[in-house]
């Protein structure tokens, strides 16, 4: 399954959605299965965005003060043998797996953990669970607003592949994000990268 990874769009803003921002978001999420926001969406006409795309499952962000039934505080999802949690704020991301869990997820078993809040890029590995968080598409390491980052999730039976892209640059404003790439098989790290290459959002599907 392919899945669309965003968190903190923060929107209406100085735009009011993410394809004013250029054309890059549609065409990504017009390629995936499922979108994973991780909150602050603050309005919920982004998510009915984003629905045209493919199906919504939200985190409740600190700032999202409206009630929607595609959110709850802390979402569980199990996608092809993957046990997802998703919840808006795991920060401090850095603290041990099973403080994570126990905080976050009432001490359930997950495979992967997946937030925001932070709007800075993660993909880490560590004790057997994937920790991602997407950054924000337009509010970058809390810059002002510009291009940011969405992440791609693809789970198959045994493999997780997941990839944070750069959304572009804009004029003046540097991107301050790092594209990053995790490939994980049969419980073992295969791949993590970050930087060296990877560029803008890419749209394939395979």
């Amino acid at each position: 399954m392919r899945i669309g990874l965003v968190t903190d769009t923060h929107l209406p803003a100085l735009v009011r959605q993410l394809d004013e921002l250029g054309p890059e978001s549609a065409a990504f999420f017009a390629t995936v299965d499922l979108i994973l926001h991780g909150g602050d969406v603050t309005a919920p006409t982004v998510l009915d965005w984003l629905e045209q795309f493919a199906p919504v499952v939200v985190a409740k962000g600190n700032n999202d003060g409206f009630d929607d039934p595609r959110m709850l505080p802390v979402q569980f999802l199990d996608i092809h043998g993957w046990r997802i949690g998703m919840v808006h704020n795991l920060a401090p991301e850095s603290r041990p797996v099973h403080v994570l869990r126990e905080r976050a997820f009432h001490g359930e078993h997950v495979d992967i953990m997946i937030a925001g809040h932070t709007h800075l890029e993660r993909l880490e590995h560590r004790d057997g669970v994937a920790i991602i968080n997407s950054g924000s598409p337009i509010l970058p390491h809390h810059k002002d607003t510009r291009h940011g980052t969405l992440g791609l999730l693809e789970l198959a039976p045994e493999r997780l592949h997941a990839e944070i892209f750069l959304l572009g640059h804009t004029n003046g404003r540097a991107n301050p994000a790092t594209p990053m790439t995790m490939t994980i098989e049969h419980g073992h790290l295969l791949q993590l990268v970050h930087g060296h290459g990877h560029g803008r959002l890419h749209t394939h599907t395979g």
